[in-house]
């Protein structure tokens, strides 16, 4: 079967950008000129995904508005005022996927918004992706994993070298053995580990390609770490019914995490720089400052 949906996880409180996250989702924080989400979004079109699965929660209904068709006064604002590419390119949006959107629903934990996306999802394998956090990389990091997954099978999960030991704490690390290329199989996965007992730096997170019987792996568990239901617990207990785990290390990856101040105002600056109407004149600006 050819992987055609994605579930894009968007329900967190976004608490480490409280306040500017009262009212406005973490996935909406603007880089540049679009929101963290569209990345995600665009990544997986980009890869083949057709519907798109975002799983969300209280005040959350401005990612549904971003993914819709501008509304009238917008549009004739925009044509009023000559903006034909800017219209062109907010119709695109739209445009992209079939967008679906569903509440989450049942207990704290990032393995609960796959779960709520079963009714959508069905029995068909599908890929999983977060909301604030993305990678860029040629090919697209998930074009690479379903790629080596049309190949493997199993549970795929995209990985990523961590250089600095001490934010190895931060992930779930693999305890990996080698297959093929940039394909490893999966002995275990631990997550945040200690950097001094981490099994390798290869940080499995971020996307994912999971099989149906994902969904009664979740609905087993007892909650986990922190008291959370965590979806690296139901991956090893496919793995424990003899369903292969493999990690696909992205080649040529930038991987870039939204989800706390610092990193995102690190991804901000790299694509400012990178954007083509002013990343000459910010990088300009960035030579002449006195630090």
């Amino acid at each position: 079967m050819k992987i055609k949906k994605v579930v894009i996880p968007a329900a967190g409180f976004g608490t480490r950008f409280l306040p500017q996250t009262k009212a406005m989702p973490k996935e909406m924080l603007p880089i540049v000129d679009k929101p963290v989400i569209q990345y995600v979004v665009e990544e997986a079109v980009e890869s083949g995904i057709e519907d798109v699965v975002i799983v969300t929660g209280y005040s959350k209904r401005t990612i549904e508005d971003h993914f819709d068709l501008p509304n009238a006064d917008l549009i004739n604002n925009l044509k009023n005022g000559g903006k034909d590419e800017i219209l062109r390119n907010i119709e695109r949006i739209a445009d992209m996927a079939n967008f679906i959107y569903i509440r989450q629903k049942g207990p704290y934990g990032n393995g609960t918004p796959v779960l709520s996306a079963e009714p959508i999802v069905g029995n068909e394998p599908f890929a999983v992706m977060w909301g604030d956090e993305f990678i860029r990389s040629t090919p697209p990091r998930l074009s690479q994993m379903i790629e080596a997954w049309e190949k493997y099978g199993g549970v795929m999960i995209s990985g990523v070298r961590i250089e600095d030991k001490k934010s190895l704490s931060r992930y779930g690390i693999a305890d990996l053995e080698p297959v093929e290329g940039q394909v490893y199989k999966i002995k275990g996965i631990v997550e945040k580990p200690d950097p001094d007992s981490a099994p390798s730096n290869l940080a499995t997170h971020g996307a994912y390609i999971l099989p149906p019987e994902i969904f009664p792996a979740l609905k087993g568990l007892t909650p986990g770490k922190g008291g959370e239901i965590w979806l690296v617990d139901a991956i090893n207990v496919l793995r424990d019914q003899g369903i292969p785990i493999y990690a696909c290390e992205i080649k040529e990856a930038k991987y870039y995490d939204t989800g706390n101040k610092l990193e995102y105002m690190k991804t901000a600056v790299d694509l400012a720089l990178l954007h083509p109407g002013i990343g000459a004149k910010f990088r300009d600006y960035l030579k002449n400052l006195v630090l």
